[in-house]
C-alpha cells in the first residue's frame, strides 16, 4: 500500500460539500490511480474515522482556449466519504 498522504490529495471545499458535511460525507481530490478501498484505508489513518462508504467520481479536465490555441487542464479524480453514526467528526473541516 501506498503512503496515505499520496493518496488524498486536499479537500474540496465547496457550498455542496459544505452542506454535505451535515450527513458526514466529506469531498476529497484523490490520486487517480487509487481504488475505492485503498480511499477508506488513508482516510481511516490520516483522521482517525470509521468510514462506511466511498464513492469516486473520475473528473474529466476542461478544454480551455487562448486565442487559436487549445489545450485541456488535467482529468482528476473526486472521492465522497462517508463516515458511520458512531464516528468523530474530521476537525479539519470544522473550522471552515
Amino acid at each position: 500500500m501506498r503512503i496515505p498522504h499520496d493518496i488524498i490529495i486536499k479537500p474540496i471545499i465547496t457550498e455542496e460539500s459544505m452542506n454535505e458535511m451535515a450527513y458526514k460525507k466529506y469531498t476529497f481530490k484523490v490520486d487517480r490511480r487509487a481504488n475505492k478501498s485503498e480511499i477508506k484505508k488513508a482516510v481511516e489513518k490520516i483522521f482517525d474515522v470509521k468510514v462506511e462508504k466511498v464513492n469516486t467520481i473520475n473528473m474529466l479536465g476542461k478544454e480551455k482556449r487562448m486565442g487559436v490555441h487549445v489545450g485541456r487542464r488535467p482529468s482528476w479524480k473526486k472521492a465522497i466519504v462517508t463516515l458511520t453514526e458512531d464516528s468523530k467528526e474530521i476537525e479539519f473541516f470544522e473550522g471552515m
